[in-house]
């Protein structure tokens, strides 16, 4: 392929037509300013563009055609282009405001043009310009998506924080069993005090095995009833234990394969004279007696056990969990050494008296949101935020609590455990940190009346949603603005509210 000689441009001289359509060709759209700023020429290719008011910049200065937080990206392309005509032009996000719509972002890159000898002006200046509406609206999509994905996810695991505690707290045995291999994938306790076998033991074992090979034809009738027809009636057989239960089954389908749920009841011999409908009574009077004797047993070894008040401070200190206890308005009344690590603290004393507020929390408000919580439920769990230093430090701490009443004596107390480790190491250094609070938010749904769940969240959840909006958007406040549906100046103001960056600190776009 020939190639242009030594110090000659490879595209020969343009006349000013030629020039024209290459610049518009090249870009959604192209600005020419003067050595000055000033647009004198708008070139576009997209009628859409130009429907936007864009002939309207013609004879303005270029700065004073975009947004309050897009001139200093302006002044920054037009300075690279005037200081350093052969270097790299770099690509800015610019915003132009629309009066009857959303901000116009497009990205720049501004060159100058070499000084034409006839003319006494320097040479101009070209802005190439990209149309970025089809990636901001890509963003707001993907935002959505992730909001409908994060509640998904919520809801998954609060059903089977709901299935967890059904299947482990029955009264009857159940069994979750493959459809296919018949193999048991889930045992409850109940289930495994009535096969005589650990969790271990009976996941993964075939169901036959469980019983007596005698029974092995009826129970495979069963399964296969169960199948066709979805449930079948209960059948009597005896366990490989010895003991004789009723078996009853149900198929359920889940991503495309079968399941069978296996319940089995104890089959007792009733004594004579003894109605069927009187076990059920004689058993739940039974299971309170054991109960109230359980409770009974309970508080006299916590009097007269081992366990002494020496042992207990003991651990508290030795704890590699931070250990606070608090009065009910929230102020440290001890601390253990754990807890004053995090809080970089030297000394039990620089704590005690002190808000707990002044190192628990993101925001000023999150403690009492957990405060207000444990109020109402007397105890919280997993409460997951963040722990600040007093030089500085901040870990990510989960934290557990509970109210305690002795002696007349109301107090509160914290155990926060460090989850750094926990976090994702593939999480950017510098990236704003979702705070994952919102999870105890949303168990405040049907515990606490809504009016209450507003005035104590509505200040986290709306720098929640500001700071996952600024993340989304690479920093840019006008993109953010757009994506929360907020005027940028409802947005600047809220930014101030919560210290979440300087207006004249913006990031490139």
């Amino acid at each position: 392929m020939p190639r242009a000689p030594t110090g000659q441009p490879a595209l020969g001289e343009l006349d000013a037509k030629t020039a024209a359509r290459l610049v518009g060709a090249s870009s959604d759209i192209a600005l020419v300013l003067d050595d000055q700023g000033t647009i004198v020429e708008v070139m576009s290719q997209n009628a859409e563009l130009g429907s936007r008011g864009t002939q309207s910049w013609l004879g303005r200065p270029w700065v004073q055609t975009v947004t309050t937080e897009s001139r200093q990206k302006v002044e920054a392309l037009l300075r690279d282009a005037q200081s350093a005509a052969d270097a790299t032009a770099r690509w800015r996000q610019v915003n132009h405001p629309v009066q009857d719509g959303d901000d116009l972002p497009l990205l720049y890159s501004a060159v100058r043009l070499s000084d034409h000898p006839d003319r006494h002006a320097k040479g101009c200046i070209v802005a190439f310009g990209r149309d970025l509406r089809a990636m901001v609206a890509l963003q707001r999509r993907l935002v959505d998506a992730q909001q409908t994905m994060e509640r998904d996810y919520w809801r998954f695991r609060e059903a089977e924080t709901r299935y967890r505690h059904l299947f482990e707290t029955s009264s009857e045995a159940v069994l979750i069993v493959d459809g296919l291999t018949q193999k048991v994938l889930e045992a409850n306790p109940v289930a495994r005090t009535l096969c005589t076998g650990t969790r271990a033991k009976l996941v993964g074992a075939t169901l036959s095995t469980l019983f007596d090979a005698g029974h092995a034809e009826r129970l495979q009738n069963l399964l296969a009833a169960a199948r066709s027809v979805g449930r079948q009636d209960p059948i009597r057989a005896r366990l490989a234990s010895g003991n004789e239960v009723t078996v009853s089954a149900s198929v359920f389908r889940q991503d495309e394969a079968a399941f069978v749920l296996v319940r089995l009841a104890p089959v007792r011999n009733e004594p004579a004279g003894v109605k069927p409908g009187l076990r059920g009574r004689a058993a739940q009077a039974a299971q309170a007696a054991q109960a109230a004797h359980g409770a009974h047993g309970a508080h006299g070894a916590h009097g007269d056990g081992p366990v002494d008040e020496a042992m207990l401070r003991a651990f508290m200190q030795s704890s590699p969990d931070g250990l606070v206890f608090s009065d009910p308005a929230g102020k440290v009344i001890a601390a253990n050494r754990a807890f004053l690590s995090l809080a970089q603290l030297s000394a039990e004393e620089q704590a005690r008296g002190q808000a707990l507020d002044r190192w628990v929390g993101r925001t000023g408000i999150e403690l009492g949101v957990l405060i207000t919580n444990l109020r109402q439920r007397g105890t919280v769990g997993l409460f997951i935020t963040s722990m600040r230093g007093e030089y500085g430090g901040n870990t990510e701490v989960e934290i557990s609590a509970a109210v305690l009443n002795a002696g007349g004596h109301t107090m509160m107390a914290f155990a926060l455990r460090d989850i750094e480790r926990r976090l994702k190491p593939d999480t950017p250094t510098g990236a704003l940190a979702m705070p994952r609070s919102v999870s105890e938010l949303t168990e405040l749904v049907g515990r606490t009346p809504l009016k209450d769940i507003v005035s104590e969240t509505t200040d986290l959840i709306e720098q929640l949603c500001i700071e996952t909006a600024l993340e989304m958007t690479h920093d840019n406040r006008a993109s953010a603005a757009l994506l929360l549906g907020l005027s940028r100046q409802s947005l600047y103001v809220k930014l101030r509210r919560y210290g979440l960056g300087s207006l004249g600190n913006d990031e490139e776009g």
